[in-house]
């Protein structure tokens, strides 16, 4: 048994705790919280820290198998320069690639995080993740706009996913985005994926893929024909975002869109109205990428439902949610802290079913995470606030 105790405890279910106590059993299950009113006298096994403790952080979107591009690609280049660069520099070693996933899981855990939903395009990380002490989930991803090779994509993606099931982390096959199937993939994928009980696409990343999908034009439209594939070819993508959300995706279970960097008003009030819709913001990636960030204000406005991601390495320099924070709370000071950390503990434990997680309450096992160096005062974050797992 256990006990933490710190000058602010925010539990993720709206509540915050002033010098409270959290006990745990040795499997990290919370068996009991004190509200102490603030008064907390010395209690035997008990351990206080002068910082604010919250769950354990649920990561809603990354991709670790590319966490040996860090620092490989330039910033700022847009993303039909990104996904150009991803395609040219990708060259991975077997040994080093894996050296890169490992590490990046084991700071995952260590700087707090229990949950990530992770993107894969090949197996390279599937047993380090079987292994870790993170709960994963994988989403296979199935991208490809020449209508040809649909059917080839289709075979390599049911044979990734009859490898994933081999393991225990749960696996769901998913599209990448609209901008990188086109429609004859779409129809053979969404048979594929019409029980998923979670869905995730990268959704509204960057204005040019809105310039490909509704006007055939722009950076990835040179990009896509620099690879060798023809405009015939890339005409046969779908016709619309919500089109695509509409026709091809489950209507039924959760929904994570990822990014949203350029989503707009009409987006996401249309989304809106769709059941289960989880806005996943990963702004370190979008800042890096498009020097640009989602809509926030306009999300919270809607009522969304908002998780976080921190994409790659190769757009990012860490994986660690907290810094996806600091970057919110930087451009948008009004952001309250207790509602930063929902996004980043119990939406994301919702959005992907893991009801274990996400907020600190009895019966649960979500990981204690300790954030210092913070300002107590006005409970805000400080550029020098780090996270450290407690347990």
């Amino acid at each position: 048994m256990k006990r933490f105790s710190a000058q602010y405890i925010i539990t993720g279910t709206g509540e915050i705790l002033k010098r409270g106590v959290i006990t745990c059993d040795d499997n990290g299950k919370i068996t009991d919280i004190s509200d102490t009113k603030g008064n907390l006298t010395e209690t035997p096994a008990t351990t206080f820290y002068n910082g604010i403790i919250v769950p354990g952080f649920v990561n809603c979107h990354s991709h670790i198998e590319l966490s040996d591009m860090k620092g490989m690609l330039e910033r700022g280049g847009g993303l039909g320069s990104f996904v150009g660069d991803i395609r040219e520099k990708r060259n991975p070693s077997h040994k080093d690639a894996v050296r890169a996933i490992s590490q990046a899981d084991r700071d995952l855990y260590s700087s707090g995080t229990s949950a990530v939903a992770d993107i894969c395009n090949t197996s390279l990380s599937f047993s380090i993740k079987d292994r870790s002490r993170v709960s994963y989930i994988n989403f296979l991803e199935v991208f490809g706009m020449e209508p040809s090779g649909a059917s080839r994509r289709i075979e390599d993606i049911i044979a990734l996913k009859k490898e994933a099931d081999t393991y225990a982390t749960p696996s769901y096959i998913v599209p990448h985005s609209v901008y990188s199937l086109s429609q004859t993939l779409f129809d053979r994928l969404s048979v594929l994926i019409e029980d998923n009980d979670i869905c995730s696409i990268h959704f509204m990343e960057s204005p040019q893929e809105r310039q490909l999908i509704d006007n055939l034009e722009g950076e990835l439209l040179e990009s896509y024909r620099s690879m060798g594939i023809s405009d015939e070819a890339i005409s046969d993508r779908v016709p619309g975002h919500l089109q695509a959300i509409d026709k091809y995706l489950p209507s039924e279970g959760k929904l994570i869109l990822v990014h949203n960097t350029f989503a707009d008003t009409n987006i996401i009030s249309e989304l809106q109205r769709h059941k289960n819709v989880y806005w996943c913001l990963c702004p370190n990636s979008n800042l890096f990428i498009e020097n640009n960030l989602p809509p926030v204000e306009e999300l919270v406005k809607n009522s969304a439902k908002i998780v976080l991601g921190t994409d790659s390495l190769a757009s990012n320099s860490s994986l660690n949610l907290l810094e996806e924070l600091k970057t919110l709370q930087k451009h948008f000071a009004s952001l309250d802290l207790s509602a930063l950390i929902i996004w980043a503990t119990r939406n994301g434990a919702e959005a992907l079913n893991m009801d274990k997680l996400g907020t600190i309450e009895k019966g649960k096992t979500p990981g204690l995470v300790l954030i210092e160096n913070c300002d107590l005062e006005r409970l805000k974050l400080s550029d020098q606030s780090r996270s450290v797992r407690l347990i």
